[in-house]
């Protein structure tokens, strides 16, 4: 079924498109919620007129891009995270650690916008990756992982204690006695 959206629709378009969806989805969910109006020549006839604001939006949204590019491309991102002596990081950065990061220090990106090359970061290192903006506007954001100081667990004392030879002889007669013993009760219980 063909409408004509009437708002910006996320993962579907924006105001003024004209789109092909399921029936189901335009009658159950644009329509109800005005996102979308039947492709009708009255309604293609009203988004004529509306053209101009279309395109205003749109500009704005080009130029919003633009001014984000700038933005991302400028900053540098520092994250410390824990990491091996061999630089390698106990779990990895991916794009959900990014957009949060991003939440944190007030940018509004999606996920699904942040592009990792291999999918993740698993070293210590400097690294780009790609946030995609509006359109084909692409801006390439540097990255910072350093590794945090882990303390490694201190290894246990022994418990016991070293044997002298004085020791030793004790525990080697205690030994033989707990033999002797063991291998009497065997025999009385025969």
């Amino acid at each position: 079924m063909k409408v004509i959206l009437n708002d910006d629709v996320k993962h579907l378009g924006e105001m003024g498109d004209v789109k092909n969806v399921a029936r189901g989805y335009a009658r159950n969910y644009l329509f109800p919620r005005g996102y979308a109006v039947p492709d009708t020549p009255e309604a293609e006839a009203y988004f004529a007129d509306k053209q101009a604001e279309i395109e205003a939006r749109k500009q704005a949204k080009r130029e919003n891009s633009r001014s984000m590019k700038e933005k991302l491309e400028a900053l540098n991102i520092e994250l410390t995270l824990p990491a091996g002596n061999n630089g390698k990081l106990f779990g990895s950065v991916t794009s959900q650690t990014l957009m949060d990061w991003f939440e944190k220090n007030g940018f509004e990106i999606e996920r699904k916008k942040i592009e990792i090359p291999g999918l993740s970061f698993k070293a210590v290192g400097n690294f780009t990756f790609k946030v995609h903006l509006y359109e084909a506007e692409v801006a390439e954001v540097k990255i910072s992982i350093k590794a945090q100081e882990v303390e490694e667990p201190k290894k246990a004392a022994p418990t016991r204690k070293p044997r002298s030879k004085d020791n030793e002889e004790k525990a080697a007669e205690e030994t033989s006695a707990d033999e002797s013993s063991s291998a009497e009760s065997s025999e009385s219980a025969n």
